[in-house]
C-alpha cells in the first residue's frame, strides 16, 4: 500500500523479513542469511563470491548536495581499502560519467545498479556498509538500518555511534565533512567487521531499532 503523509506520497517500508525479491529472505534473529543475498550480489555484478570481502554501497546515489566534492577528494584513499563499491544509479550526469569511469577501469570491484526498487533491494540485501558523503535522506537511513546495512554518514536521528565497550549503536559516524573523519570512520567499521560476532550485534541493533520505531 502506498501511503501518503502530509500530502506527500511514501512507497511501502521495505524489510528484508517479507521481501519477496530477495534471495533470502532474513529477520534481526537470522540476520546471518543476509551473506546469500551478498554473494548473489557479487554473482549479479560478475564477481568472485568473496563473503568476507566488505561491500560498501552508495546508496543515495550522487550530486555536489550529497557530498559529491567530499567523495571525489576521499575516492583515491576507498580504492587503496579492500572493500568493493556498489553504486546506486541516479544523480546529476557529472557524477553519472565519474562513477561509468571509475567502474569501467575498475570493473572487478566498482558497480553500478540500475535505480529501481528490484535492484535498490539487492543493494540493500547484499551490503555490509552504506556510506554517505552529506547529512542523508531519512527514507535512505531507514532502509540501509531495516536491511542490517550499515550506516557510515554523518550524523543523523536515527544513528547512534558504535561503541565497542559497551556493544551499542548502529552505525559509524563522523561530525564532520572531512577527508580524513569521513576516511577513518569507514576504516573504523571495517576493522570492525573482520569480527563476526561485533559485527553481527551492530546489524541487530540496527534492525531491532526500526522493528521498534516501525511498531511504534
Amino acid at each position: 500500500m502506498v501511503r501518503f503523509i502530509n500530502n506527500k506520497k511514501f512507497m511501502p517500508l521495505l524489510s528484508p523479513a517479507y521481501d519477496n525479491k530477495i534471495v533470502r529472505k532474513y529477520s534481526a534473529r537470522t540476520v546471518e542469511h543476509k551473506i546469500e543475498n551478498k554473494t548473489a550480489l557479487q554473482e549479479n555484478v560478475g564477481w568472485v563470491d568473496e563473503p568476507k570481502q566488505p561491500i560498501v554501497c552508495i546508496l543515495s546515489g550522487m550530486t555536489d548536495t550529497l557530498g559529491g566534492e567530499l567523495l571525489e577528494k576521499v575516492m583515491e584513499g576507498l580504492l587503496e581499502l579492500p572493500i568493493s563499491l556498489v553504486i546506486r544509479g541516479r544523480g546529476s550526469k557529472k557524477y553519472g560519467e565519474y562513477f561509468t569511469k571509475l567502474a569501467k577501469t575498475n570493473s572487478h570491484r566498482i558497480a553500478i545498479l540500475q535505480d529501481d526498487e528490484a535492484h535498490l533491494r539487492a543493494m540493500l540485501s547484499g551490503s555490509d556498509m552504506a556510506m554517505f558523503f552529506s547529512t542523508p535522506e531519512e527514507e535512505d537511513i531507514q532502509n540501509a538500518l531495516r536491511y542490517g546495512t550499515i550506516p557510515v554518514s554523518m550524523p543523523h536521528d536515527l544513528l547512534d555511534n558504535y561503541n565497542p565497550v559497551q556493544e551499542s549503536g548502529n552505525a559509524f559516524v563522523y561530525e564532520e565533512a572531512t577527508v580524513w573523519q569521513s576516511f577513518a570512520s569507514l576504516v573504523r567499521a571495517l576493522e570492525t567487521f573482520k569480527f563476526p560476532h561485533d559485527w553481527r550485534t551492530i546489524q541487530r541493533n540496527a534492525m531491532e531499532g526500526m522493528d521498534r520505531k516501525d511498531a511504534a
